[in-house]
């Protein structure tokens, strides 16, 4: 009797197995390779094409009036084949003709080739290789680059800003960095992107879109023409153009205004806005950031002291000062706890239980509209002291706090208006709770008594003040401000068209607007009486570790209001020393479109006036 060798069987199959399972293999990889892998096709496609890429030319900044700011100027990037430049590169000669050393050339290879730095690296593809040069530069290239093989002329443009002013809002231009090509298949290693103000928030505006010129390469790599008679070519779109809200002849003057001193001004149109002016000091040549010098002088303003890149007036968190007491009224009167007729007592200052808060020498007991003229700090401590006290009204402190913070919010404090500027801060408006962590539950009116006065826990931006000036000016509304008047073909996002109305009534902002009106007619603000065009103004010296900062906020006219101003001096003391009278020209320039003799002079004054380290130099 025969018996099976089951052994052998099992081997059997175990080795058609092993067979099978190859063949599925090969075949399983040859289908990824010529079928899902598109890695041939495309080192295919670059043998035999060469794709050029056409820039769009980037969209010009106009002022409000039509003044152009910001325009394109040609220039030239030389890109470089890798693999076409294989034992063909007289790299002595190359160097020569660019104007830079051999050990430059091969630090500029090596940056290429580094995959962690430009992660789009083909050796099959462009790559950038120097940027930006001038005419000059490019014509001394050009008769010599038939030598080079492998390296190719780009014509970009690169950006001009025709004034020296307005940095902070415009922006500036630069190469693309790795997070920016990650967040966006729109760029490749060498684009340029807007990195600051404008440029950077309406970078997808202005940019465009790209065309695709493609040539057509024979097996030794030289180009034979166009591919198909540009059938497959894509012309680029240009970049739309904008037109802010900014006036370039006022934005000139207050950069001349707080020449050597620190602080912003910052101006809005109440109706629309628009933002008319800004400036934050130090400020820069934005003429310096563009091209191939961007670099170094990027780095030396980033290491200055003064910090000439932060944009003060989004950027600059700041007590109000007594700027802050029109909300105060705004919300007592809203609130009930008082009544325009309402007086309060001063004796130079908030006196009770063992607390004081100084004020200056005036009249007193005051009602409403002349404590607003006078700046008493008296009256809108009691207001605050009665209103966070009135257990019967609220309940309890907390729930009058919450009430006092919403008010505020309203008005456009304690978080981002939404500008469109990068890098906007919020401030800081307190609440219940902030003030529970802060002292364990247990405090009153008495305790955050200083916020009443914009002292205390409370901070702000420039541009929050001068907002709080077109709400004023508005009667309890304001329009979220915003640098761009007009995008080329396209409308405005709505938050920059829809009105916020404030929590106030507008009875509560007749009564502010009619003492505002009275400060500068005799009050704190007086310096803007001579003025024939009604301003409104209330000013504020905000308390500070050295010299305080003098503060204004006002509009005019009164009853039609074109321009709101705040005016903040770092160190400049008194409101009514730098504060006022710079709110006083900025508007009179505006609204007469330009300076009286006297005013002239008064500008001149002021200008060569600079603030160092806390001290006023005379």
């Amino acid at each position: 009797m025969l018996v099976k060798d089951y052994s052998l069987e099992n081997r059997r199959f175990v080795i058609a197995g092993v067979a099978v399972l190859i063949v599925v293999t090969y075949i399983v990889r040859l289908f990824t390779l010529q079928v899902m892998s598109d890695d041939y096709k495309k080192s295919a496609d670059s043998n035999a094409f060469l794709k050029k890429i056409d820039f769009p030319s980037r969209g010009i900044i106009t002022d409000r009036n039509g003044q152009l700011m910001v325009f394109n100027q040609p220039a030239y990037d030389i890109m470089v084949v890798m693999n076409e430049t294989k034992g063909r590169l007289d790299t002595l000669e190359l160097c020569d003709a660019l104007n830079i050393t051999r050990e430059e050339f091969d630090q500029r290879m090596e940056k290429i080739k580094d995959r962690s730095k430009n992660p789009g690296y083909s050796r099959f593809t462009q790559q950038l290789f120097m940027s930006q040069l001038s005419d000059q530069d490019f014509s001394v290239f050009q008769e010599k680059m038939f030598r080079f093989p492998g390296f190719y002329v780009q014509r970009r443009s690169i950006r001009q800003y025709e004034f020296p002013y307005a940095a902070h809002i415009l922006g500036d231009v630069a190469e693309v960095s790795k997070g920016d090509i990650e967040a966006d298949d729109y760029y490749q290693p060498g684009d340029y992107i807007g990195k600051l103000g404008v440029e950077r928030y309406y970078e997808k505006q202005l940019r465009g879109e790209k065309g695709v010129h493609i040539l057509l390469r024979d097996a030794h790599g030289r180009v034979q023409g166009s591919y198909q008679n540009g059938a497959l070519d894509t012309k680029p779109v240009a970049g739309k153009n904008l037109t802010l809200g900014i006036d370039y002849k006022l934005q000139a003057l207050g950069e001349r205004l707080l020449e050597g001193k620190i602080g912003s001004i910052v101006a809005i149109e109440p109706k629309t806005g628009e933002v008319l002016c800004m400036v934050s000091s130090p400020s820069y040549d934005p003429r310096e950031m563009v091209g191939r010098k961007r670099s170094k002088t990027h780095r030396e303003l980033s290491q200055d002291v003064w910090k000439p890149l932060l944009n003060r007036s989004i950027m600059g968190l700041y007590p109000p000062g007594s700027t802050f007491k029109t909300t105060q009224a705004l919300t007592f009167l809203s609130e009930g706890i008082i009544t325009p007729q309402t007086a309060y007592s001063c004796h130079r200052g908030f006196v009770y239980k063992g607390l004081r808060v100084g004020c200056h020498g005036h009249g007193s007991p005051l009602p409403l509209v002349p404590a607003i003229s006078t700046s008493c700090n008296g009256y809108f401590c009691w207001g605050l002291y009665y209103m966070i006290g009135n257990r019967q009204k609220y309940g309890s402190v907390q729930t009058a706090m919450n009430t006092w913070r919403d008010y505020m919010v309203s008005m456009g404090f304690g978080y981002p208006l939404g500008i469109d500027l990068p890098g906007e801060k919020r401030g800081l408006i307190p609440n219940a709770q902030f003030y529970d962590k802060a002292y364990k539950g247990s405090w009153n009116g008495l305790t955050i008594i200083s916020i009443s006065i914009g002292q205390g826990e409370v901070t702000a931006t420039p541009l929050q003040i001068a907002n709080l000036g077109a709400t004023i000016a508005n009667r309890g509304w304001f329009i979220t401000p915003h640098v761009v008047k007009k995008i080329e073909g396209e409308q405005l996002d709505t938050a920059f068209t829809k009105p916020r109305y404030t929590m106030a009534s507008r009875e509560a902002y007749n009564s502010v607007v009619a003492g505002m009106r009275s400060a500068a007619l005799g009050g704190t603000c007086k310096a803007l009486a001579h003025y024939d065009f009604q301003p409104c103004g209330k000013t504020g010296t905000a308390q500070n570790r050295g010299h305080d900062h003098s503060v204004f906020m006002g509009f005019a006219p009164m009853d039609d209001p074109q321009i709101a101003v705040a005016v903040y001096v770092e160190n400049g003391g008194w409101g009514a020393t730098y504060g006022v009278p710079i709110g006083g020209l900025i508007m009179e320039q505006y609204l007469k479109g330009e300076l009286s003799a006297g005013s002239e002079a008064r500008a001149t004054s002021i200008q060569n006036k600079h603030i160092a380290y806390g001290t006023v130099e005379r």
